[in-house]
């Protein structure tokens, strides 16, 4: 199978880009590297993905790009530094390639950015889904899975979340634009025929999770001996979903696309465990063996209080079954966050 991933070389996309390529698949992976975080992180997980162990030496972004293209091109795996704003560009891309399944993970992410900066947020995670799927309808692919978030949730009330909860008081535009494409979607699956799934992802850590997540973040500064910013009163609450097992939820619903006609469904993928901030902190001190330095504030806007999946749909639709506890996928977490040197 040829599929294409998009935000291949991000935390999610590049363990899903080196499990689809340990099957036997084709990847075309189109990521624009952009700058919200360093880009050398992008570049260290494509590597990784394709299971290049060289070393890379960094000079210029845009040289340091091409050298990666040059250096992961293989029969089964291309990547592409394409924009997904910029549809032109993408139709190239979609010319060359006869493209499978379409599996879309690029988004600009981050419920405080997106407060900050949500006309960007709406380029990006509205228009250049769109771009996607005008593309996927030209072309004739029929089959479509979308990375939406527990985001879309808000404030709910109701614990924990369905997928059937009326999800129409988002709280931050980044959650705004996740829920307007799961609604575009189904737009273009009643037009033009297109099988798809939107996975509402439950806050995702492991191996590669951006620096910038609080799992990542909490961890490089309590190893470092640094105050930790510790919003409200830690009561605070998520469902913590490890990356092994959202990319078994996708790897399923990619099964159940290629086995199903006139698919529209949205499904959540967590781990139905929720972990308060207060423990999740101790969690990590534990694997360190060191404190933290608390730096206490506010809660900010846009955040959420709680988050929890109700997954007995993705259980029985497409038998996700989650199994990594969150103890042990901090563990795994801080190993390799200890041997990668940070």
């Amino acid at each position: 199978m040829n599929y294409l991933v998009t935000g291949g070389s991000g935390f999610i996309g590049s363990h899903l880009v080196e499990h689809l390529l340990k099957n036997g698949h084709s990847v075309i992976n189109i990521d624009n590297f952009d700058d919200f975080y360093d880009y050398k992180i992008k570049i260290k997980n494509t590597l990784e993905s394709v299971g290049k162990t060289l070393e890379f030496s960094f000079h210029d972004k845009e040289l340091d790009i091409q050298k990666l293209i040059f250096e992961t091109s293989t029969k089964n795996h291309q990547l592409y530094y394409q924009d997904i704003r910029d549809k032109d560009g993408l139709e190239k891309i979609f010319s060359k390639h006869k493209i499978d399944l379409v599996i879309h993970l690029a988004a600009l992410a981050g419920v405080r950015p997106s407060i900050e900066r949500p006309l960007d947020y709406e380029e990006v995670n509205i228009k250049g889904t769109m771009n996607l799927w005008e593309l996927a309808k030209d072309f004739k692919i029929t089959k479509f899975i979308a990375a939406s978030s527990s985001s879309v949730y808000g404030n709910n009330k109701k614990i924990p979340f369905s997928e059937d909860d009326a999800v129409e008081q988002p709280i931050s535009p980044y959650a705004a634009t996740k829920r307007c494409g799961e609604i575009l979607g189904h737009v273009y699956h009643h037009l033009y025929h297109i099988d798809m799934i939107h996975l509402r992802f439950f806050t995702v850590y492991g191996p590669r999770q951006r620096p910038d997540l609080a799992i990542h973040k909490f961890t490089e500064l309590i190893s470092g001996n640094k105050e930790i910013p510790f919003y409200g009163d830690g009561n605070t609450a998520r469902d913590y979903t490890y990356i092994d097992d959202i990319i078994e939820g996708i790897q399923k619903s990619i099964s159940y696309l290629q086995t199903h006609e006139k698919v529209y469904e949205i499904i959540n993928l967590g781990e139905s465990e929720v972990i308060h901030l207060n423990e999740m902190v101790e969690t990590i001190e534990n694997q360190l063996e060191k404190k933290s330095y608390k730096n206490r504030l506010p809660m900010q806007a846009g955040d959420v209080h709680k988050t929890n999946a109700n997954i007995l749909k993705a259980k029985t639709l497409i038998g996700y079954q989650p199994t990594t506890h969150f103890q042990n996928g901090i563990k795994k977490f801080v190993e390799w966050f200890l041997r990668k040197g940070s």
